[in-house]
């Protein structure tokens, strides 16, 4: 079994350990050490990442690290190991440190919630940019979200010891841990932030809370098992904080207002981007009502209804139809048969209420002719084509077989 160098100390960044075994891991190369400092994804902290050098001068990257059901820690590397062979691992500190931070700041968070809410972490999940936990909760306000945060961020001012102890599961029943893990364990190692909260863990932490630096909730959103927190502690805090002030500002100066005045002006112009689509919107209606009452007027009437057949080039599928629409809605018989060819080819096919005609069927028909797809009722069809070179004389036929 891996000695778990990290158990003890979580700055320990560089290490003298000897290869154990060497596995194929589906056509990856992954080693066994007889002890290591590289953390394997558990517990909802992701892998450590660094290198690995032997003697000789062979050096290898270590990619990823995972631990088996049994226990086994597996480091996946860039080249080839010999068992028994002797090296020097090293670890990404930055990622470490990242690691740290993030997984430390969620203890603080965590135990807020418990304190202040009574909303115990169902679970923990460290991301590349973010991380997040679920909480048992049916909702969560922005009032409380602002005070977990904000007690949360007391306790790292405070700059709290964080202790690493190793004690049996009954004497941690005992000691008010947040929460004992299921399943058969001599010890537990449990992370002590020194009266805020004591929790069973196998995570990397830091020494101190204040070297989880600022912690930052970003989003809460709800899903099956309570409400889900989105959170950066650290490097990453001050990262994500200057990257949203830089998107802010931005957007503030698109808009020529201050960016603590950004939402009172997006929104007048989204109530002013609304006013002019519906006022768009009625004038597109306006314009296809009299270009349909036109279209009819020249029209002649066959077999007790008008037919209008056209291939419109420069007018997109909204106004072709709406423009449909009002051929058959105007109120004496009529067919309408209809393409636009302003983008994507597409027809519209439409007629009076109560015509015996069957636009859905031949909707069908016109389609599979131009290698297309479409479907509809039978007043009101709509299909597309690849291509609009056949939609003409398409239009033709479909009329022909209507007359």
């Amino acid at each position: 079994m891996t000695e778990r160098l990290y158990y003890r100390d979580s700055f320990l960044y560089e290490f003298d350990a000897t290869v154990a075994d060497v596995r194929d891991q589906g056509g990856r190369t992954a080693v066994v050490l007889d002890r290591t400092a590289f953390y394997p994804t558990s517990g909802g902290q992701t892998f450590d990442t660094g290198k690995l050098r032997a003697a000789s001068g062979t050096e290898v990257k270590v990619e990823e690290v995972a631990e088996t059901e049994d226990g086994t820690i597996l480091h996946f590397v860039s080249g080839p190991l010999e068992k028994g062979t002797a090296v020097h691992g090293g670890i990404d500190t930055g990622r470490r440190r990242d690691h740290m931070q993030q997984h430390s700041g969620q203890h603080v968070l965590s135990s807020a919630f418990v304190r202040l809410f009574n909303m115990p972490t169902v679970s923990f999940h460290m991301g590349e940019e973010s991380c997040t936990v679920d909480l048992e909760a049916k909702s969560l306000s922005r009032a409380q979200v602002e005070k977990a945060e904000r007690l949360a961020n007391d306790v790292v001012t405070e700059d709290r010891p964080v202790e690493i102890r190793f004690v049996a599961p009954d004497e941690a029943r005992t000691l008010g841990v947040r929460k004992v893990p299921e399943g058969e364990r001599e010890k537990l190692r449990l992370i002590d932030i020194h009266d805020f909260d004591l929790t069973a863990c196998g995570g990397t932490h830091v020494r101190s809370t204040g070297q989880i630096g600022a912690i930052l909730l970003r989003k809460t959103e709800n899903v099956k098992q309570g409400v889900r927190v989105e959170f950066v502690c650290g490097g990453r805090a001050v990262r994500t904080a200057r990257h949203d002030y830089s998107a802010l500002t931005d957007a503030a100066g698109a808009l020529s207002t201050h960016i603590w005045e950004l939402p009172q002006q997006v929104r007048r112009s989204l109530d002013d981007a609304k006013a002019g689509a519906r006022a768009r919107q009625k004038l597109l209606e306006e314009i296809a009502e009299l270009h349909a009452a036109r279209l009819l007027a020249f029209a002649a009437n066959e077999n007790g209804r008008k037919k209008i057949v056209r291939v419109i080039a420069d007018r997109d599928l909204a106004f072709v139809r709406l423009l449909a629409q009002k051929i058959a809605g105007a109120g004496e018989p009529a067919i309408a048969l209809l393409a636009s060819t302003g983008g994507q080819p597409t027809l519209v096919l439409a007629q009076s209420a109560g015509l015996p005609s069957d636009m859905g069927a031949e909707m069908k028909k016109a389609t599979a002719a131009l290698g297309g797809r479409g479907g509809g009722s039978r007043d009101f069809a709509q299909g597309g084509a690849p291509d609009g070179a056949k939609i003409e004389a398409v239009l033709a036929e479909i009329a022909r077989a209507l007359n």
